[in-house]
């Protein structure tokens, strides 16, 4: 399936003429865990496998890829629908927390069990050192030379990994922010990536729920282009990640953790 359809648009200037410009493909993906479905959502078709394993990591519906048995993927025009095998362990923890969800979803967050799905108790990372001011320079060029569908079509967020020396060790792309992180979580788990000073690059702001997709993933250093909102600085120093905004014009800022 392609990342990219060229479509003909009317082009509005002073003289009207129609022009093939590259669009990003979006698609519905189905997800069900030992047959019973779990959520559905749209995604740019692409990296579907990086994608399933990076959100059952980031949403603790598995603690470790060796409970993910296999994915397997249907591919139809306009949705895909991926059939995951689970541990019994995982899949018996995923229906209680669904049943527990569901029991809620008459009034939105309210009740023990809705805010603990929502504002779960995570394990602390170890923290990480700061990287030197000097590999911030160029670092948006890098990210654009990285992002092979963002220079085709635009309208996509990526999420890179890259190491103490520049080196892009993986990114990923999707229309949705939360989707390009699950896509790079799952990259680096299933082609072990992992360096304890490897650096997590999003080209998206950063909110609390990606804070907690990289707690949960063991990632320590997150760079972001926007700025983080209050409460993922938050929660990211509690738990040891330093979370770190690089302005266009501004040296980079650093919200970082005490050692504990």
């Amino acid at each position: 399936m392609k990342s990219n359809t060229e479509l003909h648009a009317l082009v509005l200037d002073a003289t009207p003429y129609t022009q093939k410009f590259a669009l990003a493909e979006e698609v519905a993906l189905s997800i069900s865990y030992n047959g019973i479905n779990y959520a559905v959502m749209l995604i740019t078709p692409n990296d579907i496998e990086d994608f399933i394993v990076g959100f059952s990591l980031s949403n603790d519906i598995i603690e470790h890829p060796r409970q993910l048995y296999g994915i397997e993927l249907t591919h139809h025009k306009e949705h895909i629908n991926a059939e995951v095998e689970i541990a019994n362990q995982a899949f018996w923890k995923l229906k209680e927390n669904k049943r527990q969800l569901a029991g809620a979803s008459g009034c939105g967050l309210c009740g023990v069990e809705a805010l603990d799905n929502a504002l779960p108790q995570l394990t602390s990372i170890d923290v990480s050192p700061l990287p030197d001011v000097s590999w911030f320079k160029g670092l948006r060029s890098l990210i654009s030379n990285a992002q092979a569908l963002a220079q085709q079509s635009g309208a996509v967020h990526g999420a890179l990994y890259i190491d103490a020396k520049r080196n892009v060790l993986a990114c990923r792309e999707d229309i949705g922010r939360h989707n390009a992180f699950d896509k790079l979580i799952g990259a680096i788990t299933t082609k072990k990536l992992f360096q304890p000073e490897g650096i997590v690059v999003l080209t998206s702001r950063c909110s609390l729920e990606l804070v907690q997709k990289a707690i949960r993933a063991k990632l320590p250093l997150v760079v972001t282009l926007s700025a983080p909102t209050a409460l993922s600085v938050k929660w990211a120093s509690r738990y040891g990640l330093t979370l770190i905004h690089v302005p266009k014009y501004d040296p980079p800022r650093a919200y970082a953790p005490q050692e504990k």
